[in-house]
């Protein structure tokens, strides 16, 4: 006699036979999983033509600029230049006119006094020939741009901070390009003992500029408030062994009770590496 006998006679005849419980299926081995590929990065892909109206000229025509949210941040070196994955957006940071050859940092991009106009005129207008305008730009076709805006500041009588400013955008420029050359480049250590001159030679630029705008020009300066400025100049100060003026814009920062938690931290390490280096030279026992 079976647990399901008499079935049949209750009409369910087929299930007398029937397994009670049933054989678990071994499952099926998991297809191993092929690692996706990485999309291959397109510079296009985060930039677009922006349109602009020369204030020099009158003229209007179009410029490559970077997609809002499109650059991903992933570290900031000591003097503030912001690092970027596979990208750098202070390459598009210029806007040259096509026209006149007017060169300005976006952030200056305005409507200009009448005499700053005739200066431009008189002393840039039509003389700026071979200006790359490549819908991606390379390093050397953003340090080119980045002198032509440096030669309209100076040109126009700029305040000494956008110069400056002008002159510290392009050393992080030389810097990402320093960072990108391949060890197998032709002339690797001659073009690398270049280019580290011609950085440092832009951020001395910047730090006079700083330190003159500072003395002469109300905050914010280049968009930084004080607070910022200092520490700027307290990491160029460092920079160039000027270890007196770090010390005193460290000491400053430390004592400034605005001054929030996370650039009181940097100042600190600031202040260690400057002890440092002044133990190493002698400078300090």
């Amino acid at each position: 006699m079976g647990l399901l006998s008499g079935l049949s006679d209750l009409g369910l005849g087929k299930l007398e036979g029937a397994e009670i419980f049933e054989e678990e299926k071994k499952p099926e081995p998991k297809k191993e999983e092929q690692p996706k590929e990485e999309a291959v990065f397109d510079e296009n892909d985060v930039l677009f033509d922006k349109s602009a109206e020369c204030p020099v000229c009158g003229k209007k025509f179009t410029y490559r600029a970077v997609r809002t949210g499109k650059a991903r941040p992933i570290g900031q070196d000591p003097d503030l230049r912001t690092k970027y994955e596979k990208f750098d957006p202070a390459k598009y940071d210029v806007v040259v006119c096509p026209y006149c050859g007017y060169a300005v940092l976006t952030k200056y991009f305005t409507s200009l006094p009448a005499a700053q106009v005739k200066l431009i005129r008189d002393g840039i207008g039509g003389k700026v020939h071979g200006v790359a305008n490549n819908p991606i730009l390379s390093y050397d076709d953003a340090i080119q741009r980045y002198q032509l805006a440096l030669a309209s500041s100076i040109v126009k009588h700029a305040k000494d901070s956008e110069k400056a400013f002008v002159c510290l955008k392009m050393a992080w420029v030389i810097r990402g390009k320093k960072e990108s050359l391949l060890e197998d480049a032709p002339d690797y250590d001659d073009m690398m003992a270049q280019l580290r001159d011609d950085e440092n030679e832009a951020l001395k630029a910047a730090y006079e500029g700083f330190v003159s705008a500072r003395q002469k020009e109300s905050f914010p300066i280049a968009g930084m408030d004080e607070i910022t400025i200092d520490y700027l100049l307290a990491v160029l100060s460092a920079r160039f062994e000027k270890y007196d003026v770090a010390q005193k814009m460290i000491a400053g920062i430390l004592l400034n009770r605005t001054a929030n938690n996370r650039i009181k931290d940097r100042a600190r390490d600031l202040k260690e590496q400057v002890l440092m280096e002044m133990k190493a030279k002698g400078e300090f026992s």
